[in-house]
């Protein structure tokens, strides 16, 4: 059974900083390439930062240089530090994973994250 379960999302002032991780279980967690997403009240799901199974990272233009995107394949974990957080970085966020070999899409439910003084 498949398990996908997101964490490390809360309230934090501007200019701070959270790290989010999603465990992923049920799956062969090497074979897959992963991603964050995130999606503020109103608006459609956006892609924030992937990863693949190679480690190949790529970011949205509105987080470069501010949030990092890794993997722990010995913990079936994804992280997402993010730093220097803006209001406009407000959302929930979501933990997604896609099998290599056949394109298996895996969704975790999401952690909410707000940024405001």
């Amino acid at each position: 059974q498949v398990q996908v379960v997101e964490s490390g999302g809360g309230l934090v002032q501007p200019g701070g900083s959270l790290r989010l991780s999603c465990v992923v279980s049920g799956i062969m967690f090497s074979d897959y390439d992963l991603a964050w997403y995130h999606q503020a009240p109103g608006k459609q799901r956006e892609l924030v930062a992937t990863i693949s199974s190679s480690g190949n990272t790529n970011y949205a233009d509105s987080v470069k240089g501010r949030f990092t995107i890794s993997r722990d394949n010995a913990k079936n974990t994804v992280y997402l530090q993010m730093n220097s957080l803006k209001p406009e970085d407000t959302a929930a966020y979501y933990c997604n994973g896609v099998s290599v070999a056949n394109g298996y899409r895996v969704w975790g439910q999401g952690t909410t994250v707000t940024v405001s003084s």
